[in-house]
């Protein structure tokens, strides 16, 4: 008896011929695959080339709509890759541009004054005085045509070094720090080793000294409380019988009201150059007793000094002549003598001093 029966084995045969699917359901299928590769395809493009699926979409355009955000907005770079700008190392002192590290070696010309030498330089008076001392001796009158002044490259001391000179000596001496030495880069030192040959000008940027106003006509002070007049050593000087007071109102001396010919007021030359021309008159500056008339010594040539009380005295150097005697009274505005270049003096000019108790008083704190 057969296992199957006919019925079984034609069922079977039956079962096992291919199945068929409706045509729309095989599309659909090739569609589906065909969009997976597609974007599949946009995938892997999108990792190695960095770009977005979405700039290859089309958006449809709107109808523009007013929006609430301010009318400009700010503008956005897009980011970039920069390299930085590498600097370059300097050892050296970086100076402004034109700055002179050297001394210049200047000769005198008619016309010239240390004050308007400073200025030509940018420098104080007191440095040129400084480094020029074995010539002038810390007198700025004794300037003369054709005598070579050593202009120093910076404000300071100008110092010519010598044997047995130490570096912590010499910055103490003259009020600066040793570094401030070893660093300036006119000197060319080596910091590490610094060794100085005597007769080296080194530049002491910075240094200060005392000036020695040897040249400085002396002066006994007024006893103001005695009523007794000031005192000047010389052949022009007197013991006056009386007193005369003046305003306490100080005038201009000179033809030419605020008019400077050289120098004007400053530590190393504590008077005003007042202009003037050879001849002109010269005016005592307030009422008083005339203490000196005459020549004297120290660079002032023909003098008139004249005390008008309460501590106070006027001097008036160079003049080429005086009209007045010694102990004689005069007034404001008189007539005491003439312009001129006498004494150590370069040209013309009035040198006028206003001395208070016996010190240095700056005119213009009291001109009027």
């Amino acid at each position: 008896m057969p296992l199957f029966s006919r019925k079984t084995r034609e069922q079977g045969e039956t079962s096992s011929q291919p199945k068929t699917y409706p045509v729309w359901l095989i599309a659909a299928a090739w569609v589906i695959a065909f969009l997976m590769i597609t974007l599949l395809g946009f995938s892997l493009y999108q990792y190695f080339t960095g770009h977005s699926l979405l700039a290859f979409i089309q958006f449809p355009s709107r109808t523009k709509v007013e929006s609430q955000a301010p009318s400009t907005l700010p503008e956005f770079a897009p980011t970039k890759a920069y390299n930085s700008v590498a600097r370059s190392t300097d050892p050296d002192t970086v100076l402004p541009t034109g700055s002179r590290k050297s001394v210049v070696e200047y000769q005198v010309t008619s016309g010239d004054t240390l004050f308007g030498l400073a200025k030509e330089y940018s420098l104080e008076p007191e440095s040129i005085l400084w480094a020029n001392f074995n010539i002038l001796h810390d007198n700025p009158h004794l300037i003369s045509v054709g005598v070579n002044l050593e202009i120093p490259p910076v404000d300071g001391i100008l110092y010519e070094w010598k044997e047995g000179d130490k570096l912590d000596h010499i910055a103490g001496l003259y009020k600066v720090k040793v570094e401030d030495i070893l660093l300036y880069p006119g000197n060319n030192l080596d910091i590490t080793n610094p060794v100085i040959e005597p007769g080296t000008l080194v530049m002491i940027p910075g240094g200060y000294r005392d000036l020695e106003q040897s040249w400085i006509v002396p002066m006994q002070a007024a006893d103001v409380s005695g009523g007794t007049t000031a005192k000047i050593n010389g052949p022009g000087s007197c013991t006056p019988s009386g007193v005369y007071y003046g305003s306490g109102a100080f005038g201009w001396p000179a033809p030419y009201p605020g008019k400077v010919s050289g120098f004007d007021y400053w530590s190393g030359h504590p008077a005003i150059d007042a202009q003037c021309f050879e001849g002109d008159a010269i005016f005592a500056s307030d009422s008083g007793m005339v203490i000196y008339a005459g020549p004297i010594s120290g660079g002032y040539g023909n003098l008139v000094a004249i005390d008008h009380q309460g501590g106070y005295v006027t001097i008036y150097a160079h003049l080429s002549s005086w009209s007045v005697q010694c102990g004689q009274p005069v007034s404001k505005g008189q007539v005491i003598g003439a312009c001129g270049s006498t004494g150590d003096s370069t040209g013309a000019h009035l040198h006028f001093e206003i001395r208070q108790n016996g010190g240095f008083l700056n005119p213009w704190q009291v001109l009027q």
